[in-house]
């Protein structure tokens, strides 16, 4: 059975949940609700689904304090690093059609300007986890070429890596979008939003998109980050190395040509950016999980086997520039796999975190997804929250 939620209101903002679950999953909604301030700037989405089901799907909490805007279901949200994992099901999704030979094939392959100055030998599997050595770029860029679809791609494929291809890791916070949409717009031969519409969010009816049109744009929600700096975004501690710093600063801004407080200006997500800039629902996230594990509103992205290949653990500890303590961050290729920064639900889970606190994934042992999409910058215990609750209902 199902129980409704909440009472949508016009013209007040509610911070409790609205929505409805089956039974069974109150203590997920509970956890759910916990998540949400009571200062009425802030709020989010929670979808879960099971053996191709959605069972709860709810929200709450405001989506632009600015006009007093509520959450709804039909709130899109900035979901950052998410944007890996679904890229990555791209690529996955050729490398199943026989467009993209395999996982191990050299980037090079299909992007060819790539391997020059070293690059060469790279594969896929490992430019996906964060192996690729370029990170960040050597020279500063402006916004505009950021965002051009064009320069920064240009840029990497000519640059001298920052340290050997495959020998080590370090997270590529904007330049990973640049390998998928480069081997996903090259090995099918049309452009990344557009197979990314025909073959899996359409299919699947899933409200995410890389490329918000004008009418969508309404839609979004505005995200909230009490802490932060105007002209960076950075964890470094202050006994960080000042070279791991230094990268690690590159890495978020591209030389500054970026930062996470560009991502509240709606016209940046008029354009591509395949690494960080996806938005979407929860539920929308959630059901694409949900087909990487079981067939989902009768479809079924990958196979058992390519999710094995996806989940296979490639890079893992602190890497070649870190700038903070533990823990850290586990990869497959693309995805996140459980570490002692998330759990997730089992050892066999995987997906991808964002910015925000977000939190998609699927978990082939119980054929469970999780979208869990919040407009409140950082705070990882909220996804945790509601992930130990999703154990308890499921007893896990």
């Amino acid at each position: 059975m199902t129980s409704s939620i909440g009472t949508e209101r016009k013209g007040t903002v509610e911070s409790s949940p609205v929505g409805w679950s089956e039974d069974g999953f109150g203590v997920v909604v509970d956890a759910f609700a916990s998540t949400i301030t009571d200062d009425g700037r802030t709020g989010g989405q929670l979808s879960v689904w099971v053996g191709g089901r959605q069972v709860v799907d709810v929200h709450g909490g405001v989506a632009d304090f600015r006009i007093g805007k509520r959450f709804t279901a039909d709130t899109l949200v900035p979901f950052f690093s998410c944007s890996k994992g679904v890229a990555t099901l791209l690529v996955a999704m050729l490398v199943e059609r026989g467009l993209i030979p395999s996982f191990e094939t050299p980037v090079s392959e299909i992007w060819p300007e790539f391997g020059a100055n070293g690059k060469a030998s790279l594969s896929i599997g490992d430019a996906l986890a964060h192996r690729g050595g370029v990170s960040a770029p050597r020279k500063d860029l402006t916004q505009e070429q950021v965002l051009d679809g064009v320069t920064l791609a240009n840029v990497l494929a000519a640059q001298e890596p920052l340290w050997e291809p495959g020998t080590n890791h370090s997270y590529h916070a904007l330049t990973h979008g640049v390998f998928t949409q480069q081997l996903v717009e090259r090995a099918s031969g049309v452009p990344f939003s557009r197979f990314l519409r025909d073959h899996l969010t359409g299919p699947l009816q899933a409200d995410v998109f890389f490329g918000l049109s004008d009418d969508q744009l309404p839609r979004l929600s505005h995200w909230v980050d009490e802490e932060a700096e105007p002209s960076q975004f950075s964890n470094a501690v202050p006994d960080a190395d000042p070279e791991a710093v230094t990268w690690h600063e590159r890495a978020m801004t591209l030389g500054g040509g970026i930062g996470i407080p560009d991502f509240n200006r709606p016209e940046v997500f008029r354009h591509l950016l395949a690494g960080v800039g996806g938005v979407g629902t929860a539920s929308g996230l959630a059901r694409i999980w949900s087909s990487t594990v079981v067939e989902t509103l009768g479809r079924r992205t990958i196979s058992d086997e390519t999710v094995e290949v996806l989940r296979a653990l490639r890079s893992s500890g602190p890497g070649r520039f870190p700038v903070g303590p533990p823990p850290y961050q586990s990869w497959g290729a693309g995805v996140m796999v459980p570490s002692d920064w998330q759990r997730y639900l089992t050892p066999r889970s995987f997906g991808h975190d964002g910015a925000g606190g977000q939190i998609a994934f699927a978990d082939p042992e119980h054929g469970v997804a999780v979208g869990y999409l919040a407009n409140l910058m950082g705070g990882w215990d909220r996804g945790n929250r509601i992930l130990s609750a999703l154990k308890t209902a499921l007893s896990i």
